[in-house]
């Protein structure tokens, strides 16, 4: 039975498996914690790029202390031997008396066997305690698990009037808050997508922009059927210090800027820029879940939202609304507050300076 201080514990290693979001590769960024006499003896996170696991550094923290003591974790701990024997052999052996899981593993290589270990082993084991909050956690990882495809958050920024901007014009529609809260999400998370048509009206780096996260700006993805992405782009111009793909259509190969002939294809590689073939967005989402890409967001118009919401790809909805107007003759949002697609329900309602951030969440 589950008490108020298992809460608090397994908050705490939600929140650590929160801090290597993005960064732990094709393995899941796992929160740890060893408590012994209610007191907190050892804890961390999946390290980035996946190694160590969270479990074993937080017992090599905790040390003697782990005899007898309860351990919560975010993820069922694996079972399977890889580059690294499993961690719920690990547990065993440093003598825990109890193990809290939030949720249970999907992967086939461990589902249910790591727990299994530790009952054989006679450690008590729960497991649920704040499933929700660690479904949001590992919303990414999940999915690639489960549907073979990247967790997709649309995010959108509307104006008072519930416009989008205005076609082949920059609109600013919301303030500094809220834009630094963008850059924080992109830190988060495996690719960003965006249209073509948002390339070519905002010319965007899509990296990301706050000072010493620089690094963890994610892969760069363009649906650009005609292959019209500009060799001057700041997109091509920064290719080669963070990914850029352009998914197009087979074939694509236009003329070069400046009338010059030439195979577009051919330049844009020798930038750095990779050329995917997609035809539709439910392959090319296998092929980034294939990669081991488990989030992606994105950032494009009308169009690219409309054509994710229409194939039923979204996971969640980020909708910024700003306090201006755009006025007559502005790029209508698909969607606003109040016409959400069915299916998504509100989950939080939050404020960032002036502006306002609405958060819908599909059903688990």
């Amino acid at each position: 039975m589950t008490t108020s201080d298992d809460r608090r514990f397994m908050a705490e290693a939600l929140r650590l498996s929160r801090q290597n979001t993005g960064l732990t590769g094709t393995n899941p960024s796992v929160g740890c914690v060893v408590v012994k006499n209610g007191e907190i003896v050892g804890k961390a996170v999946t390290a980035p790029g996946g190694r160590p696991h969270a479990e074993t550094q937080a017992l090599d923290m905790a040390g003697e202390r782990a005899g007898g003591a309860t351990v919560y974790v975010t993820l069922e701990p694996c079972s399977h031997y890889g580059r690294t024997p499993p961690c719920a052999n690990a547990l065993v052996n440093a003598g825990v008396a109890r193990v809290v899981v939030c949720l249970t593993d999907p992967d086939p290589r461990v589902s249910g066997r790591g727990l299994a270990i530790l009952r054989d082993a006679g450690i008590a084991v729960e497991s649920g305690l704040m499933e929700d909050e660690g479904r949001r956690a590992l919303a990414g990882y999940l999915m690639r698990q489960t549907k073979g495809r990247p967790h997709v958050t649309l995010k959108l920024a509307i104006s008072a009037d519930g416009m989008l901007g205005r076609r082949g014009e920059e609109v600013a529609i919301t303030g500094p808050e809220a834009r630094a809260e963008v850059h924080r999400l992109r830190a988060e998370t495996d690719a960003i997508l965006v249209g073509i048509g948002t390339v070519l009206s905002d010319d965007p780096e899509l990296t990301v922009r706050i000072p010493g996260l620089e690094s963890r700006s994610p892969a760069r993805i363009v649906l650009d059927r005609r292959l019209e992405l500009p060799l001057g782009s700041k997109l091509v111009q920064s290719a080669r210090d963070v990914p850029v793909i352009v998914v197009t259509a087979p074939g694509s190969a236009l003329q070069v800027e400046g009338g010059a002939q030439g195979d577009k294809r051919e330049k844009l590689t020798e930038a750095g820029v990779e050329i995917m073939d997609a035809t539709e967005l439910d392959i090319l989402l296998a092929i980034l879940a294939v990669r081991g890409m488990s989030s992606l967001l994105v950032e494009g118009g009308a169009t690219v939202a409309t054509a994710f919401l229409q194939a039923d790809l979204v996971d969640r909805i980020l909708l910024f609304q700003g306090t201006g107007t755009v006025g007559e003759g502005g790029l209508e949002s698909p969607i606003s507050p109040s016409d959400m697609p069915t299916g998504f329900a509100l989950i939080h309602d939050d404020t960032f300076g002036a502006d306002r951030c609405f958060d819908y969440e599909r059903g688990f």
